[in-house]
């Protein structure tokens, strides 16, 4: 029935300073940017290393996002890496808050969390495979 994940959907509190994380320091690219004047909202479609993955929008007086105390609902996003001290150290160079990397009990994978400029929660777990 269900193939793989298509997108997920991101709204932005501005839509300048979340294009500049996810592709400057992130390293997405921008497929497709549309500006929809009736609903005065962007629509920003952006890719990692060439799969379509992020609708990045931007709403006027979107309300803020519950983080802490943890709500229900999509709890973080979160991507593999290969290298997480090379990963740290390059997003921290970028100025980026990363929390202390642990070990997951369970699989044995290094991972730590960070925030997008809106306090997105962000994993990053590294794999080997």
């Amino acid at each position: 029935m269900l193939e793989k994940v298509h997108h997920l959907a991101i709204i932005a509190s501005d839509i300048e300073v979340s294009k500049r994380f996810y592709c400057d320091i992130l390293g997405f690219t921008i497929l497709a940017e549309t500006y929809r004047s009736e609903r005065d909202s962007w629509k920003v479609d952006l890719a990692l290393n060439g799969d379509y993955l992020i609708e990045l929008f931007s709403f006027p007086d979107a309300p803020a996002r519950v983080n802490q105390p943890e709500a229900r609902g999509l709890r973080h996003l979160a991507f593999s890496v290969r290298d997480m001290a090379a990963t740290v150290a390059e997003l921290q160079a970028h100025g980026l808050e990363l929390e202390a990397v642990r070990v997951d009990e369970l699989t044995g994978s290094a991972y730590t969390f960070f925030k997008d400029p809106d306090g997105l929660p962000i994993e990053l777990v590294e794999t080997k495979d």
